[in-house]
This record gives C-alpha cells, structure tokens and sequence, in this order.
C-alpha cells in the first residue's frame, strides 16, 4: 500500500471468506461487494470482520468461501437508517488485496490483524469496572478522511489506557494501535424477544499521548459540530 504513513487509518486483516462476495452498492458506475472474512486470533477464537471490496480491486478475480486473502486499507462506518434509528456499520474498506499465494510478498505476514488510527474523542468515554476488577473504558473515536468525511469508530481500552480515557474531555486527539474484534451480544427488542447481533470495535493495545498543541480545540463551535455529526444524533445515508 502506497503513503501509508500519511493516513491516520490503516488497517489489515488476514483470513479465510466465509461468505459469497455479494454486490453491496454502486457508486459512479463502480461496483462494490461485501464479505466476511474469518481472522484467528492468538487465542484460537476468531473474528467475523466485514470487508468492502471495490470490483475495479477485484479486476476480474473470483473470490471463494474457504479462500484465504489479505485485506490492507482503512476500518470505515456509516450510518444506516433502521426502523428511523440511526445504526452504526462498521466494516474494513479495502485498498489492497492479496490471494494466498501472494501472502508471502506482505511484510510481518504474521500480523493478521491490526489497526492503527489518529482521531478525536467525539462522545464522552465510559468507564467500568467489571466483577473480575478489569478496567474498561469504551470511546468513540472520530477519523478524518481527506474527503472532509469522517469515521465514528467505538474503541475499547483497557488497564491504565482506560483510566487515561476517562479522563479526557471531547475534543482530544489520540493515536492509537489495535486489532479489529467481533462479538456477539443478545439484544432485546420492544416486544419482548431477543435477537443476536454481532458489534465491532477496535480492541487498543497502545495509545499515545499527544503533545497539549496537538489537542483539537474543545470550543462551543466543535461542540456543536459533534453534536450535528456524531451518530448518535445524526441520520445521515450511506458514504464511502
């Protein structure tokens, strides 16, 4: 992948497809396909991670469940109307693939899945502590894309970097590197049943304090652009 150091998003996966590249939409005459790629994790469990492939990426290649690829671009929302709610969908936009027999030419092909992003806290963090004593804190990271858009990525941090999270106000800048994880949870619906749903997230392994001149400007203007942009509140449709 070219420049890559000058993208505040980079993220790769590497995993076998577990589900038939289906058409997802059409942007300016260019298709684009969604799967699921399966990423192990140390622990012998897995993640189930959304990929957007754009057919021009693919050239002409068909893709097979079972198949084993490498995914390097940039880990994306979007707000999807539901029910005149607003939902956050999360998914791995791809600007390089690799096929199993060009794994080689990645380097630290070991590393199958990581991510890295540069944001601000656009939504104030949530700290906890579970009944084991562990330490979270969930953030909700805003990435600037060159294209005046911007990613709402849910981020979860854990011992000291937690506690570093909770203390700091919307507006602040943060980099960090972790892996993208899946998991499943039981949500229950207004009429009394319950239905599984998998969330996405980034789990962060490292974080980096940024100098005081590096911090966004916590004024009543960013405020209220959060406000407006934040998914939480906003009921926008979808953008690549």
């Amino acid at each position: 992948m070219k420049n890559l150091n000058e993208q505040n998003n980079i993220a790769r996966v590497i995993g076998r497809i577990t589900t038939e590249p289906a058409k997802s939409h059409k942007i300016e005459g260019e298709n684009f396909y969604e799967l699921v790629l399966e990423v192990k994790r140390l622990s012998d469990t897995y993640d189930y991670i959304p990929v957007t492939i754009s057919e021009r990426l693919l050239d002409g290649r068909e893709l097979q469940i079972g198949e084993q690829i490498a995914v390097e671009g940039e880990f994306r929302s979007y707000n999807k109307l539901e029910e005149d709610k607003s939902k956050l969908i999360l998914h791995v936009f791809a600007r390089d693939l690799y096929s199993e027999n060009e794994l080689d030419m990645l380097p630290d092909s070991y590393n199958t899945n990581s991510v890295s992003i540069t944001g601000f806290v656009c939504k104030s963090p949530v700290f906890r502590v579970t009944p084991f004593k562990r330490e979270i804190c969930d953030a909700l990271i805003a990435v600037n894309r060159r294209n005046f858009k911007s990613d709402y990525l849910p981020c979860i941090f854990w011992g000291r970097n937690a506690r570093f999270m909770d203390k700091q106000p919307i507006g602040t800048k943060v980099s960090l590197e972790g892996r993208i994880q899946s998991r499943i949870y039981t949500k229950k619906l207004a009429d009394g049943t319950e239905q599984e749903r998998v969330a996405y997230e980034i789990s962060v392994g490292k974080l980096k304090e940024l100098d005081q001149e590096e911090v966004y400007p916590k004024n009543e203007e960013y405020k209220d652009y959060i406000e407006e942009n934040c998914p939480c509140a906003e009921k926008s449709t979808r953008s690549l």
